[in-house]
């Protein structure tokens, strides 16, 4: 198995550590005025999103992790598992459990394409591109004069999810999504 070395550690990067799948957040290197160098690492667990910080003296190595990422077409729900269906020419499919795809539900299309990591060949976590178009499904109507500028409104998505929007959206349109902030962007022409 691979392994990398302190002078290699970047945020992003996922290893091994405390025998789960584990990624780097922060990585910080230190090098105090008197003794040896070393790195200070903030690791979010992929398996059970817990946050630790923990430091590595200068030349330590760590196991890489047989973490993949792969861009993945959502098909559909069965009420227990999110199946997936990979864009590679293999059409192999994989479901995924409500805590891999987690807060990402809000923003599940069928069709579109997402980033699903998978470990031992199962997915480990899913997440949504930066933006989504996603039509409104109910909303209070738009009324004469209201503008962009006069304040906002709750509107139903066609995932479920509730955004805030401009007085002016109505039923049936469909609009731009960012999903890292969950905030309307604009309509879609």
């Amino acid at each position: 198995m691979a392994s990398y070395s302190t002078n290699e550690f970047r945020s992003g990067l996922k290893v091994m550590l405390e025998g789960d799948p584990c990624v780097m957040i922060e990585n910080e290197f230190v090098k105090p005025g008197k003794g040896q160098a070393f790195n200070r690492v903030k690791f979010r667990n992929l398996m059970t999103n817990r946050v630790w910080e923990r430091t590595f003296k200068s030349g330590e190595s760590i196991e890489a992790a047989d973490v993949m990422d792969y861009d993945m077409e959502y098909l559909y729900t069965d009420g227990e598992f999110w199946h997936f269906m990979m864009t590679d020419g293999s059409y192999e499919q994989h479901a995924a459990s409500k805590a891999a795809v987690g807060d990402t539900i809000d923003w599940l299309k069928e069709q579109e394409v997402y980033s699903v990591t998978l470990y031992n060949g199962s997915p480990l976590s899913v997440s949504a591109p930066n933006f989504v178009e996603l039509q409104v499904v109910e909303t209070d109507p738009g009324l004469k004069g209201d503008t962009a500028q006069g304040g906002s409104k709750p509107a139903k998505l066609s995932t479920g999810a509730t955004v805030k929007v401009p007085l002016f959206i109505v039923e049936g349109e469909v609009l731009k999504i960012d999903t890292r902030t969950g905030e309307y962007v604009g309509r879609v022409k």
